[in-house]
C-alpha cells in the first residue's frame, strides 16, 4: 500500500484528518495559454510591528502566472533575502520566527532585483497585505505604483466556514502544514491556499480575491463623533484610527461606493444631528492597504 492509499484508508474511517505538507511546485494547473497575468506573492518578517519604527529582516517574494477565472498556472523562481537591521532583532521576532542576529549579518536586499519582479507584476499579494505594503513601499517605492490585494481579507473565509483568516489556520483547514513565520514558506502555503475552490462558493479563492481587489471603496470618516456614541459606531462596524501616521484620530467604515449616500444620511441624523460635512476617501486597490489610506 502506497501512501496515498494509507491516507485514503485513514481518512475513510472517519476518525483521521490528514495533512500533507506544503511542497513547492513549479506550476498548480498545467498551462493552456490563457495565464498571461503576473502576480507576485511577497511576505515579510519585520523586527516588530510598526513601519515607522520597525524594519524588515527577511523578505521573499514568488511571481506566478494566473489566467482570467483565477487558475494560477506557473510559479516561477523565487526570491528570498535578509537584512540586517540598524538594531538587535528582539529575542521575541527570534522565538517567532527563528530569525537571528547570526542569520542576517551583514546581508542587504537588493533594491534592484526588487524593483525588476515588482515591475513585471500585475498585482502585489500578501496575507495581511496592510501590514506587508507599508513596509515595502518604504524599502522601494516600486510598491507604491502596483495594485495589491490580500489573501486574509479579500476572500470572505468565516462565509465559506473557517474560523478566522490566520495563514498558519487556513493552510492546515485546506489539509496542508507548513514551517511558519518564515516568509518564503508563507509564500508558497498562501498560494497553495489561493489555487483552491472555495467549500461553499465554489470559486477558486485567487479569482475571489481578485474580483474583491478590483472594485472601489469608499471610506467615510466620523471625526469629531461625539464619544457617547462610539458603541454605535462600533456596532455599525465603524473601526478607530490611532492616527499612527499623523492623519486624523477618528472612526471610520469602509463601504461599497453605492452606500456612500445612506452612510452619510445615517452619520448626519444619528451621530451628528445635523447635516454635518462628512470626509470620505475613494480608495481602490492602487491605494488600498496603503498608509495613504489612513
Amino acid at each position: 500500500m502506497n501512501y496515498d492509499e494509507m491516507v485514503a484508508s485513514l481518512e475513510a474511517t472517519g476518525n483521521f484528518k490528514v495533512l500533507k505538507r506544503v511542497v513547492p511546485k513549479d506550476h498548480i494547473y498545467p498551462p493552456d495559454g490563457s495565464g498571461n497575468r503576473r502576480a507576485l506573492y511577497v511576505d515579510v518578517e519585520t523586527t516588530g510591528l510598526s513601519p515607522a519604527k520597525d524594519e524588515i529582516i527577511e523578505l521573499a517574494m514568488v511571481p506566478f502566472n494566473y489566467g482570467p477565472d483565477g487558475r494560477i498556472f506557473e510559479i516561477l523562481p523565487p526570491f528570498q533575502s535578509f537584512q540586517d537591521p540598524r538594531n538587535p532583532i528582539p529575542a521575541e521576532i527570534t522565538r517567532i520566527t527563528g530569525i537571528d542576529q547570526s542569520m542576517v549579518e551583514g546581508h542587504r536586499i537588493e533594491i534592484a532585483r526588487v524593483e525588476e519582479m515588482v515591475s513585471e507584476a500585475d498585482i502585489i499579494v500578501a496575507h495581511n497585505a496592510g501590514f506587508d505594503r507599508r513596509f515595502l513601499e518604504r524599502l522601494c517605492s516600486a510598491f507604491i505604483t502596483k495594485p495589491w490585494g490580500c489573501s486574509a481579507t479579500q476572500v470572505s473565509w468565516r462565509e465559506e466556514g473557517y474560523e478566522g483568516s490566520r495563514l498558519g489556520y487556513l493552510v492546515s483547514m485546506a489539509g496542508y502544514f507548513y514551517d511558519r513565520h518564515r516568509a518564503l514558506n508563507d509564500c508558497y502555503a498562501a498560494i497553495e491556499l489561493l489555487s483552491e475552490p472555495l467549500p461553499k462558493n465554489g470559486n477558486i479563492a485567487f479569482d475571489v480575491l481578485l474580483n474583491n481587489a478590483r472594485s472601489v471603496t469608499i471610506r467615510l470618516w466620523a471625526t469629531h463623533a461625539p464619544f457617547d456614541l462610539k458603541d454605535n459606531l462600533k456596532a455599525r462596524g465603524y473601526r478607530w484610527n490611532n492616527g499612527e501616521y499623523g492623519t486624523q484620530k477618528a472612526w471610520y467604515i469602509d463601504l461599497p461606493i453605492e452606500k456612500r449616500d445612506e452612510e452619510i444620511a445615517y452619520l448626519q441624523k444619528e451621530i451628528y444631528g445635523w447635516e454635518a460635512p462628512i470626509h470620505t476617501t475613494r480608495i481602490d486597490a492602487y491605494d488600498r492597504f496603503s498608509e495613504r489610506c489612513t
